[in-house]
């Protein structure tokens, strides 16, 4: 969880770093304007270089000798004129198709995006889910299975109902297969192509499209039913400070007193809540282009609150062309989700080979009675009071 925290923080201030610029100039006016050297050593200290004399000469279009054809900044638009009123966006530009997108037509964030996308998240995003691999295995190596300490009772406890189960593992099964399909997409090019062929590709490519964006309904209905289903149960408790301390018991013997869910398991409750409630939300944003915007207003109130100019990344931009929203969309999308894959390995790990008894209480529902004493004392007790609280069934009427 540390490590998927860090990568986290890493990868919100590259690119944070990365947006820092004048909050209401487009990106494509700063490629332009620096005319002497002055002006590109001011450009790259962060200063404002005055480029007045370009950006208001771009032409006067109702001009009459813009309908004679002459050309010319105190005339009509010329070449020159045209592509620096489209560098500052002061072009009149009417499209067929009534959408915020259709109007930009020079959009400078596709390259940064793609070089980003090729480059650290694939590095970086690789590397995390391998490192966390690795780390797990070593761990089981060193530590070794977690067993039932005591004598096993034979007799089961409900951990979890039918209900219960089947969010889970509709959660389970659906995020699984967006991994795969989402992983498929990011790295086929570099890896599936050179191994099967572009042909091959092309068909995976269009299936794992189709799957990744019909199966996100299932991630989403599966995120809120578990978030109603146990949401109570992972709030904090004074208990969970001394889970905490001790490490759950795994580094030692014996497991602090827990409820249903211990801190470890509140930590990956709210990780998935919360991290998945993000990637939920960009992808949202990018089944439905254009119509989901959250970046430039999310810019907007983090500077409100200075929470950039505090990290030393200055001003975020807050006016975004409406592809850059979608880019920032992808990213951010992949970004949590290579952080949130990290942190669901560990957590089939526990419930798998990691620890006896673990999976039974999502696959049966049912678990021995000795483990449930040794990993959720508190829960147990609680059960059982239940049980004795409850009034004998009345007898059949004679």
């Amino acid at each position: 969880m540390f490590r998927a925290l860090i990568a986290l923080l890493l990868t919100v201030s590259f690119l944070s770093s990365a947006m820092a610029q004048e909050a209401t100039t487009p990106d494509r006016a700063e490629t332009g304007g620096a005319q002497t050297l002055a002006d590109i050593i001011a450009r790259q200290n962060g200063e404002k270089v005055d480029d007045a004399f370009r950006r208001n000469e771009t032409g006067d279009p109702d001009s009459a000798a813009a309908i004679t054809g002459q050309l010319g900044t105190l005339g009509g638009a010329s070449d020159p004129d045209l592509w620096r009123a489209l560098r500052y966006g002061s072009a009149n530009v009417t499209a067929s198709n009534n959408s915020h997108a259709a109007g930009v037509l020079v959009q400078d964030g596709g390259m940064r995006w793609l070089l980003f996308r090729e480059g650290p998240l694939q590095k970086y995003g690789s590397a995390l889910l391998a490192v966390t691999l690795v780390l797990l295995l070593v761990f089981l190596l060193l530590r070794g299975r977690i067993r039932i300490d005591g004598e096993k009772t034979g007799r089961k406890i409900t951990r979890f109902k039918a209900i219960e189960r089947f969010g889970h593992w509709l959660l389970a099964g659906s995020f699984i297969l967006l991994g795969i399909t989402g992983l498929v997409s990011l790295f086929g090019r570099k890896v599936l192509i050179p191994t099967f062929g572009h042909e091959a590709f092309a068909t995976v490519a269009m299936a794992s499209k189709w799957v990744h964006n019909n199966v996100s309904w299932a991630f989403m209905i599966a995120l809120v039913m578990i978030f109603v289903m146990w949401v109570i149960h992972n709030l904090p408790h004074r208990t969970d400070i001394n889970w905490l301390l001790k490490g759950g018991g795994i580094f030692g013997k014996g497991h602090p007193p827990a409820k249903k869910f211990n801190a470890g398991q509140k930590l990956i409750f709210w990780s998935v809540i919360i991290l998945g409630g993000s990637i939920s939300a960009s992808g949202l944003a990018l089944l439905f282009p254009f119509e989901i915007n959250m970046f430039a207003a999310t810019f907007e109130k983090l500077n409100a609150f200075g929470i950039p100019q505090a990290l030393g990344f200055g001003e975020l931009r807050e006016v975004l062309a409406p592809h850059e929203e979608m880019q920032y969309a992808q990213l951010w999308h992949a970004i949590v989700s290579f952080i949130l894959i990290a942190i669901i390995f560990a957590h089939i790990y526990i419930g798998t080979v990691g620890m006896e008894g673990a999976y039974d209480a999502m696959g049966s529902g049912e678990v021995e009675e000795q483990w449930a004493r040794e990993h959720h004392s508190l829960w147990v007790e609680e059960e059982l009071a239940k049980k004795r609280a409850a009034p004998e069934s009345a007898s059949p009427a004679e």
